[in-house]
């Protein structure tokens, strides 16, 4: 009896709260998914078809909030225009769901508020900031649990800066072990984006293994008769970063990350893996899912269940970087 009173007024102090913030900080989500798939261009010309405000049912989805539907030369946009901090509550119960303990909780939500106002500010579209896909991070629409909404209402506004800027927050699944340089895989240099040791042994993906037929990866690759796959370097987290691949017209060079988006994301999890031939396929042994950038969930779901805060989580993940509250919220 007491803990559904407790609930109940929690949910309306969140729903106070809430509505309070809506006449600030607001996020525009660009809506990707099984219908809405295509990403306008820097240069297309886009036109209004048509705006409503409320809740709108899209593909089994909620989306409260302003909603824009755009024309352009690839088709039909969906854009929703939300209060910011609804908008962590989404995407923390989609990145990780509410079952998780509290403290990894906060810092998904701490880190969800830093990537999205990165985005907001090094997109400069007017039309829309991020995409509601793993391009960005994933959003579906509008959630309403307890557990999420308080640990995004007791992170109000906390971000990530690094030298007085807001950091860009990357974050991954698993890691297998340790996280990656940011380096290897998008090609910049971020001093608190550097490999850190973790134990992720609750995740599903801390050891997988693939057998992806030949036909398949010569479809990916685009290519035919492929005769032999071989690993050329590793990073120095030992992932592989260069593959080899020998077939009838000549040699192709891969770089792993390209292999995994080129299968699939979730076809290869991760780019931490050993291969073999067998028969007709390759057969991958790995560890991890996901670029093994920054913050590891499972390893934050681990360090809160052995007693961490998020702030001790998130110091871990991202050395060197202060913890504030933005000036725009």
């Amino acid at each position: 009896m007491l803990k559904a009173f407790l609930s109940v007024l929690i949910s309306l102090v969140l729903s106070v709260v809430t509505t309070a913030s809506a006449q600030t900080a607001s996020i525009k989500v660009l809506i990707l998914d099984d219908v809405f798939q295509s990403i306008p261009k820097k240069d297309e010309a886009l036109e209004r078809v048509g705006k409503m405000q409320g809740d709108l049912l899209v593909n089994g989805s909620h989306y409260v909030g302003d909603i824009e539907v755009w024309k352009g030369k690839a088709g039909m946009y969906l854009i929703n225009e939300l209060p910011l901090e609804d908008y962590i509550k989404s995407v923390v119960s989609a990145e990780i769901g509410a079952n998780w303990d509290m403290e990894a909780l906060k810092a998904q939500a701490v880190i969800s508020r830093t990537y999205a106002l990165f985005q907001k500010k090094a997109n400069n579209n007017q039309n829309f900031d991020l995409t509601s896909s793993v391009l960005h991070q994933v959003y579906k629409g509008s959630t309403v649990d307890a557990r999420i909404a308080y640990a995004v209402m007791n992170t109000g506004g906390e971000v990530l800066t690094y030298n007085g800027r807001l950091i860009e927050a990357l974050y991954h699944s698993t890691c297998g072990g340790q996280t990656e340089d940011v380096e290897e895989v998008f090609g910049k240099n971020y001093p608190y984006l550097k490999p850190v040791s973790s134990v992720c042994d609750l995740s599903p993906y801390a050891v997988w293994e693939r057998k992806i037929p030949v036909e398949e990866i010569e479809k990916g690759l685009t290519l035919e008769g492929i005769r032999e796959i071989s690993v050329k370097s590793h990073t120095g987290t030992q992932r592989v970063r260069i593959i080899e691949v020998s077939h009838k017209t000549g040699v192709l060079t891969v770089k792993a990350t390209d292999l995994r988006r080129l299968l699939g994301w979730s076809r290869l999890p991760s780019t931490n893996f050993e291969l073999r031939r067998e028969n007709g396929a390759y057969v991958f042994e790995g560890k991890g899912y996901g670029h093994g950038v920054g913050l590891c969930q499972w390893s934050a779901l681990q360090m809160a269940r052995d007693g961490k805060s998020y702030r001790e989580i998130l110091d871990i993940f991202y050395p060197g970087t202060l913890l504030r509250v933005h000036e725009d919220r």
